[in-house]
């Protein structure tokens, strides 16, 4: 087992963080990666005092920035009382070892930071197990720089110390650990697969979408519950699955992790019995934050996202626009002669724009004041019940008035 140093969770840390623009990644695109970089920060507890930005066409295989911006970032930290440097794209432990040496403070990159925001809201054993075995394989590939004691400082008979059998020894534990871990793991998707079979034949529809679009809100809205919302980034990482019945129609709506940009891979892979909720929902509702103004972008993420999960399969859908009710626009100037962008359409425009261009059905609410909920569940109704009458057609008894008790209508439906 890897220790974990001891923090003092009350003090705040003070942090930098530091990004790259390139041909790839233009300035404005940085500096909202950074933006992002820095709710990440916040969620996880620390304050960002200041951006650094740097334009490279790629990054520095020693230090990820140069060294005139190394020097300056050192020369602020010294200055600041900084402990912490958070860079927006991974490093190498080669990277990691250089920029301590030079900076003398604790260096994390963007996924290493998601990691500690998952460990830190982890509630249940599945989600701690998840979470753990995604920190064992992102460190796997770093375990130099956590031996940089044993390494040897200079050659002559004597010095051959254990640094590199420490290593190796350090990685099989790892690697048994890791073993252990997907052992446990595919222990748990079975458990979940019989809970899945066991909720019968009712529909089952997943919220998805990108962290903190309002995915738990809007769950707390729809099924009366007290599921954990908070203005964070991944607030909600366990699955959480609730019976919900619109006028006389049952059906198990399922929260699931948001996704984000950049999001490692092998955190996706260790989360594969939460994201089998999604693969096997009957239908998907993409909780979309419109005020957010780079929306597009994160639909896109999500939608890829969803592509690799649900192995490109093609679910039904709803798209729902939420936080109406903080979005804002800048009208344009009449005299500005300039191509409009995202940030001058009034809401009405989008709603013209995404209602016409998507296939499926679209909606915009506020799930925090309730506006425009009753035309999304009455879209949740009629597509449920289609869904409901391919398996029962039968049933269509359900859908006349029903006087009864919602429990005994529940129960009559799993029958």
């Amino acid at each position: 087992m890897i220790e974990k140093t001891p923090i003092n969770e009350t003090e705040t840390e003070r942090a930098v963080l530091v990004g790259l623009i390139s041909n790839a990644q233009p300035e404005a695109k940085a500096l909202e990666y950074l933006d992002e970089l820095a709710f990440l920060a916040d969620t996880a507890g620390a304050e960002t005092v200041k951006m650094f930005l740097q334009r490279l066409d790629y990054p520095n295989p020693r230090t990820f920035v140069g060294k005139g911006k190394l020097e300056e970032i050192r020369a602020f930290i010294e200055d600041n009382d900084i402990s912490m440097a958070i860079f927006d794209d991974d490093l190498t432990s080669k990277q990691v070892v250089n920029i301590e040496r030079e900076l003398k403070v604790k260096i994390l990159d963007r996924t290493s930071l998601i990691l500690d925001i998952f460990a830190k809201r982890a509630r249940t054993a599945n989600a701690k197990t998840q979470v753990e075995l995604a920190q064992y394989q992102y460190l796997l590939p770093r375990l130099t720089r956590m031996w940089t004691h044993l390494e040897r400082q200079r050659g002559g008979i004597g010095m051959r110390g254990p640094g590199e059998t420490q290593i190796e020894t350090d990685r099989r534990i790892i690697l048994d650990k890791i073993s252990r871990l997907k052992e446990e793991l595919r222990s748990i998707d079975k458990q979940k697969a019989v809970q899945r079979k066991n909720r019968g034949k009712l529909t089952r529809v997943a919220l998805v979408g990108y962290t903190n679009a309002g995915k738990s809100t809007l769950m707390n809205l729809l099924s009366k519950s007290d599921v954990f919302a908070e203005n964070k980034l991944f607030a909600t990482l366990d699955t959480t699955v609730r019976k919900v019945i619109i006028d006389n129609l049952p059906f198990l709506l399922t929260d699931t992790v948001g996704f984000i940009r950049k999001l490692p891979t092998h955190l996706v892979d260790s989360f594969k019995s939460t994201l089998d909720e999604v693969r096997e929902a009957d239908l998907l509702v993409h909780v979309v934050d419109i005020s957010h103004p780079n929306f597009e972008e994160q639909i896109a993420v999500v939608d890829k996202t969803l592509r690799e999960v649900c192995d490109g399969a093609d679910k039904p859908m709803i798209m729902v626009f939420n936080k109406i009710d903080a979005f804002s626009y800048t009208p344009k100037d009449e005299n500005d002669l300039t191509e409009r962008g995202r940030e001058n359409y009034s809401l009405d425009e989008l709603k013209a724009m995404w209602m016409a261009r998507l296939p499926h059905d679209c909606v915009f609410i506020s799930a925090k004041t309730g506006q425009n909920v009753d035309e999304l569940k009455q879209m949740l109704y009629d597509r449920a019940k289609e869904i409901h009458l391919t398996r029962f057609p039968y049933n269509d008894f359900l859908f006349q008035k029903y006087d009864g008790d919602e429990a005994d209508l529940a129960a009559e439906s799993e029958e």
